[in-house]
Order: structure tokens, then C-alpha cells, then sequence
């Protein structure tokens, strides 16, 4: 820790998670000139960054560069990162207001919603986030099993997530082994039977929620081909609204890419990936050894809402889809975290603008604050957490303005040192993730992939140990 500067009031930050929202709120605090701030960032996991590194998608390396970003903001000698320290578990709440004036909860929204039909309990029935983490080498899920011996896997949603699972089972091995798949990912994927992804959607493909790019990148998969249903991508009501009225270029573009994979024509790889629209699940069906068969749908049709917005709702018909395996991805919650209040139904830390209130009294809990998608729910792509995080930080300097932040008995940066070593003596710092990143990037380069990556936190402790003994080998220079 660099000298503290007397001129300036020192503020002593908390934050919990090491996501892009905690990263941005650093900067934001760091970036302060009337305060000084000082930014220790806790993580249950060993590695940062959240979902840049085991949510975003191994064949989108170029999102992962975003984390170059927060490296710089990690070299403040102001910040520090303490991985493998869980709240609540080895720090608490209270522990916290002991050694800080302000913490930040930024834990991000870590598990999917169901779907609340029939058959959800079947084997081979998933999350989505399940699923990407495992194949992100996410520890908590690399001893997940996937059974992908059916031809026909179907995934619920058309959201960013659904098309990225979606494109992970089309894919080749020889474009997967170009990525940072874990590696047992890889070698399962490569075994795969699965022929025909079906990829649904609730409205129609004027509401769906993946981008053009998206859309547009699953045309030039190598094995695979998208594959639309001409009916499904017709010029409705609200199409001809959007094309002829508005002069909406992105929905132009967006259903004439859809409409273009509707030519069977062009249908002549090993794969096919369905993008099916108006149709809903109302029931996974199982065989007679308890594991999903099918899936029964409602076909749907839209409407203009009281509140202008357009809506689905069933016509009456049905359909049976055959699938083997089923993955859900119609949207995220946040866990509660002990001791802060939680929104259950939202799925979000109760606040008002990023400050966390008590539900009894409406009031904000002094010196506790929420930032991305813990404060505001799924929204957004990784850059909104930028603007999130600064209308929380904006909270925090009024706060600190008027007083109405913790006064922590302890504020001493070695304090805090004291009580992570007594209660979790293998804690991880941004050095030691750099060592290790460094490693899983030369690991990658004999395979010409852009990194390998550890998969337990057994491995990243006995990697840390290897080359920290290394460091200090006599025959070093």
C-alpha cells in the first residue's frame, strides 16, 4: 500500500465480487479526486473477473479482452484482491463495518429461473448456466455430466446465453479446440451425437433478444446450419410496423437474415441449429427411465398489450419436439447473501440507485451498497455495468459528503490482512492471478489455443505453490 496522503480524507471500500460490476466500481472510486479511496476486492473463487471468464462464450475471445481493463485498474496500489475468501464464510457483514466505511455487494445473478412446468425434475433437463460454466471450467461445475447421446438437444430461450449454448453444441471439435474450452469440455463435446439443436422462442423473431452479429455469426459455422421455418418469419403486423413505418434498419436486417436461413437449399451440413419462434414449453416429457424424451409446446401468437408492448399468448395448439437433453435459459436471479436484505421475487439485493434499503423501514442500511446485476437484475451486456457502477459510486460520494457512511473502528489496511490470513490462509492476491494467468497462457500455446485453463481450485493452489518455489530456487537469477 502506497503512502497515504494526509490532505486527503482516506475511505476504506469493501467490495464482493470481482465480476466486471466490481472491477468498474473500482475504477470509479479509485478514480475519485476529493476522496482518497482505498479498494479491497473479495472473491469466493481464486481467479477474477466472473462472467468474462466463465460466462462469455470460448469462441468470443475477443469480449475477453476486456479484461486488459481491469489489470489496470488492479495496478493501483490502492486496490487489493483477496481470492478465496467467501462472504459469509470466512468474512462476515459485520466483520466488514469493523474495517470499512462502505462495502459493495456485486456478486452478480448466479443462478437461471425455472421454467415452472411439468417434467422440469427429468433427468438430462438443465440450466444454461450450468452448462457454460461447465464448459468455461468454472470449478464448482467441472464435474458436471451432460449426456449428449440423443441427436436432438433443445434449448429455451433467445437470449445472448441460449445462442451461445446453442452454437457451443454445433460447433466442430477443430473450431472448439482453437478456444479456451476446458479441456474435459472439449473431449465430451467431441463425442457428441447431437444432429439437430432446437433453439425457442416464446414471440416472434422481432422480440428476440440475441443481436444481428449473433444471428449472423450462425451462418458461417462449419458444420452446422441454421435453420428457420418460413411461417415463423413472416412479415406480421409488427414487422411490417417496424420495416414500412418506423424504417427500424436493425429489424430489416434481422428478418431478412432469419428469412435467408429458411432456404433448404443451403441445408446441407452435419448440423442444424432450429431458431424457432412463438412456441413455448408447457411440459418436458420423460421416457421410463425417468430422463427428458420430449418437449410439448404451446404455439403462440402475438398481441399489442395495454402498455404497448407486444406479447405471446397460446392459440390453443400444440406440439411434441423430441429431444434428448434440454437446457433453460429464460433469464437470471441473484442468491441472498447473510444479512443483506433481498428482494426473493426480483432476485435482487434490495436498493434504491445502487443504496441497499432495509424493506422495514425503506431507509437506506448506512455504508452498504449494491452494484450490476445484483442491484438491477440481467440486464445489459458487460459495458452497462460501467454506467451502473457509476450512478452507485455517485450514491457513495454524497454519502461520504454528509456522513452517512460507516465509521469503522479498525480502518487499518493490516488489519484486514490479520483477519483474511487467520481465516483463510491460502487467500489468493492479483499477483499470484496474474502468475497464474501467465501460466494457463503458456499451457495453451504448445496447442495454439489462447490459453488452458485450471479447473479446480486444488490445481491453482498447487500451481501457485510450484512457482512461488521456483521463484525462490537458489539457482535463480
Amino acid at each position: 500500500m502506497e503512502t497515504r496522503n494526509k490532505g486527503k480524507r482516506i475511505i476504506r471500500a469493501a467490495i464482493i465480487g470481482s465480476g466486471p460490476a466490481g472491477f468498474y466500481t473500482a475504477e470509479h472510486l479509485l478514480k475519485q479526486t476529493d476522496f482518497e479511496f482505498e479498494a479491497d476486492m473479495f472473491d469466493r473463487l481464486p481467479t477474477p473477473h466472473g462472467l468474462v471468464r466463465s460466462g462469455v462464450a470460448p469462441d468470443h475471445q475477443k469480449i475477453k479482452s476486456v479484461t486488459k481493463v481491469y489489470d489496470k485498474i488492479a495496478s493501483s496500489p490502492r486496490f487489493r484482491f483477496f481470492g478465496l475468501v467467501e462472504f459469509g464464510r470466512h468474512i462476515t457483514l459485520e466483520d466488514l463495518k469493523r474495517h470499512y466505511h462502505v462495502v459493495i455487494f456485486a456478486t452478480g445473478a448466479q443462478t437461471d429461473r425455472k421454467l415452472g412446468i411439468p417434467g422440469e425434475d427429468l433427468k438430462g433437463n438443465h440450466t444454461a448456466t450450468e452448462f457454460v460454466a461447465w464448459y468455461n471450467g468454472h470449478p464448482d461445475y467441472r464435474h458436471m455430466k451432460f449426456d449428449l447421446s440423443g441427436e436432438k438437444a433443445a434449448v429455451i430461450g433467445v437470449g445472448n446465453v441460449a445462442i451461445d449454448v446453442a452454437r457451443i453444441l454445433c460447433r466442430t471439435v477443430d473450431e472448439l479446440r482453437k478456444t479456451d474450452i476446458a479441456d474435459y469440455a472439449l473431449e465430451a463435446l467431441g463425442k457428441s451425437r447431437v444432429r439437430d439443436v432446437y433453439l425457442l422462442g416464446r414471440r416472434g423473431p422481432l422480440q428476440a433478444a440475441f443481436t444481428n452479429p449473433e444471428v449472423r455469426e450462425l451462418g458461417k459455422l462449419t458444420g452446422a446450419h441454421p435453420v428457420t421455418l418460413p411461417h415463423e418469419v413472416g412479415y406480421d403486423e409488427f414487422i411490417i410496423e417496424a420495416v414500412e413505418t418506423n424504417k427500424d434498419q436493425t429489424a430489416i436486417n434481422k428478418i431478412e437474415i432469419l428469412r435467408s436461413y429458411s432456404d433448404p437449399r443451403h441445408h446441407t451440413k452435419n448440423k442444424r441449429l432450429h431458431i424457432r419462434f412463438l412456441v413455448s414449453p408447457v411440459e418436458i416429457i420423460g421416457d421410463a427411465g425417468g430422463h427428458v424424451a420430449a418437449l410439448k409446446l404451446a404455439k403462440n401468437e402475438l398481441y399489442r398489450a395495454e402498455d404497448g408492448s407486444v406479447r405471446s399468448r397460446p392459440t390453443g395448439e400444440f406440439e411434441e419436439l423430441e429431444a434428448g437433453i434440454v437446457f433453460r435459459s429464460i433469464g437470471y436471479q441473484g442468491v441472498p447473501l447473510p444479512g443483506v436484505p433481498f428482494h426473493e421475487k426480483w432476485g435482487v439485493i434490495e436498493n434504491e440507485k445502487g443504496r441497499v434499503t432495509d424493506p422495514g423501514t425503506g431507509g437506506h442500511m448506512k455504508g452498504l451498497y449494491a452494484a450490476g446485476w445484483i442491484k438491477r437484475g440481467p440486464t445489459g451486456v458487460i459495458g452497462t455495468n460501467k454506467q451502473d457502477a457509476g450512478e452507485t459510486v455517485g450514491c457513495i460520494i454524497e454519502d461520504v459528503r454528509s456522513g452517512a457512511v460507516i465509521e469503522p473502528p479498525e480502518p487499518d489496511p493490516d488489519s484486514v490482512l490479520r483477519l483474511v490470513s487467520g481465516a483463510q490462509p491460502d487467500y489468493v492476491t492479483y499477483e499470484d492471478w496474474l502468475g497464474i494467468d501467465h501460466i494457463e497462457i503458456e499451457r495453451g500455446k504448445a496447442s495454439g489455443r489462447p490459453r488452458v485453463k485450471f479447473t479446480s481450485v486444488e490445481e491453482i493452489l498447487e500451481a501457485l505453490k510450484s512457482r512461488k518455489k521456483a521463484a525462490n530456487s537458489p539457482d535463480q537469477t
